[in-house]
């Protein structure tokens, strides 16, 4: 039996952000520019656990399974899945609002003896939608029902519905966010779900944060994006190609492991890393670009070195992988770096994981590997202090390679832009009145989506921002 559901989360305070000098008519219009213009979202995160209690129940020692992240999802507090590159449209005049998401994450439960299991779910591309003061959030879903087994995929589900209430959508500047919105399961959702929990089930609440672009003409775009990652701007007319077998500008991305990030920032190490020499955060993974190499089609061989530092701190950790190298033969693939710190020598070109290399394929210019599962060598285990052993599963790796001068890169998740850091507690706003900060500065590591102060007047709620944002705050229940 699954676990009661948790009472819903009661909505307490409900907040509209802008610019403005003072409460008057037009205020919101003269923020926006064009308030009835369609404008482009690009650029974002959405935070959501789905719901906690499926969660432990999944990992519980009933179910005795687990969850995968993909697409580029990514963790954020341990209970919530962050999913990236906001995709969509916003009329500030209506408050129409529709942003689509990728990544997605995969529950399993119940193995059976065949390998399979009884419990089989995967979310992805969550989409939400905004109209006249209602909301849904939709998500492709495959699911195996209870009892019966029969797989289900359906596209864009309407999996739940989203309480607004006394939430104005209208006149929002740079950037939409929402935090702790309420969600209930749909008919279609409980569908969805196998037979898990009934329509009306609540699930955890839902926190977005998207870039508004300027304004443009037309409705709002669809949001849905592909499931992987999404092509990153027009080619650089200046590159021209490599010399045949050879090639330049390549990148491979590697989250390292999940559990070892979460416990690097988490409350045993305290720590954090930082990235170096061009090497960029995407999130749930770390790119190492500016590949250099050679590949052979036929003989499925592939030897590349990478740009970018990537370095470790907290309580006892300090470990620097840099100078990343790629080979690939007989269908297997090995990842290796230059290690320092942990009170070590410095090493070269260690070996860290062995990847399936099986899926390395020419398509759209490019030869490529997405998200191929990785293990640990025992070179690793050392490089990591023993923390992991030999064998153990790391985060995926992804190559790509461009065979062209036209040739794309896939880019790297966006998370959109930080929302600007709050006053403290207490300080003077500028309306005069003593206001309470809810919230703090939201980095594309963070947990939390910031609330900004407020001050209740006789014209009605008046908030004051550095930029024109909405903002919703709902006070969590007790579990």
């Amino acid at each position: 039996m699954l676990p009661p559901p948790r009472p819903a989360r009661a909505p307490v305070v409900a907040l509209l952000a802008a610019v403005l000098a003072g409460w008057a008519p037009g205020a919101v219009a003269r923020a926006d520019g064009e308030a009835g213009a369609a404008r482009t979202v690009s650029g974002g995160r959405l935070d959501w656990g789905v719901k906690s209690s499926f969660q432990s129940y999944v990992t519980g020692p009933v179910a005795q399974g687990g969850w995968e992240l993909r697409g580029g999802a990514a963790t954020i507090d341990g209970s919530r899945f962050r999913f990236h590159s906001a995709k969509g449209g916003y009329e500030a005049g209506s408050g129409a609002f529709e942003a689509g998401f990728s990544g997605g994450v995969h529950f399993t439960g119940h193995k059976k003896p065949d390998g399979s299991y009884e419990l089989d779910l995967t979310l992805s591309r969550p989409t939400v939608r905004i109209k006249n003061g209602s909301g849904t959030l939709y998500a492709d879903m495959t699911s195996k029902a209870k009892g019966t087994g029969a797989v289900t995929q359906a596209a864009q589900v309407p999996l739940a519905a989203l309480d607004l209430k006394g939430v104005n959508m209208r006149g929002a500047g740079t950037a939409v966010t929402l935090a702790d919105v309420p969600a209930t399961l749909t008919a279609d959702g409980a569908k969805g779900f196998a037979g898990y929990y009934a329509a009306g089930t609540a699930l955890d609440p839902v926190a977005l944060s998207a870039d508004v672009l300027a304004a443009t003409s037309g409705a709002p775009a669809s949001g849905a994006p592909s499931s992987g990652a999404q092509p990153s701007g027009a080619p650089d007319p200046e590159k021209k190609d490599a010399p045949k077998g050879g090639f330049t500008g390549a990148a491979v991305d590697w989250g390292v492991r999940r559990t070892f990030r979460e416990y690097v920032t988490g409350p045993v190490s305290q720590g954090s890393w930082k990235l170096t020499d061009g090497a960029q955060d995407g999130g749930a993974l770390f790119r190492f670009p500016d590949g250099k190499g050679t590949y052979d089609a036929e003989a499925g061989t592939l030897d590349a070195a990478f740009t970018g530092a990537l370095r470790f701190t907290g309580k006892h950790l300090d470990l620097t992988l840099s100078a990343v190298k790629v080979t690939a033969k007989d269908r297997k693939g090995t990842l290796a770096a230059d290690v320092s710190g942990n009170g070590g020598s410095p090493q070269k070109n260690v070996p860290l994981v062995t990847f399936d290399a099986s899926g390395l394929k020419e398509k759209d210019g490019l030869a490529a590997v997405t998200e191929a599962p990785a293990t640990l060598t025992a070179d690793g285990a050392k490089a990591f202090g023993d923390m992991y052993r030999e064998g153990t599963e790391m985060d995926p790796v992804s190559l790509a390679v461009p065979l062209g001068a036209q040739a794309k890169l896939p880019s790297l998740p966006d998370l959109g832009k930080a929302p600007a850091p709050l006053p403290s507690a207490g300080q003077e706003a500028a309306s005069g009145r003593k206001v309470a900060a809810n919230g703090a500065t939201d980095a594309s590591s963070s947990s939390s989506f910031p609330v900004l102060p407020v001050a209740a007047g006789a014209a009605g709620v008046v908030v004051v921002a550095a930029a024109a944002v909405v903002v919703l705050r709902r006070r969590r229940s007790a579990d």
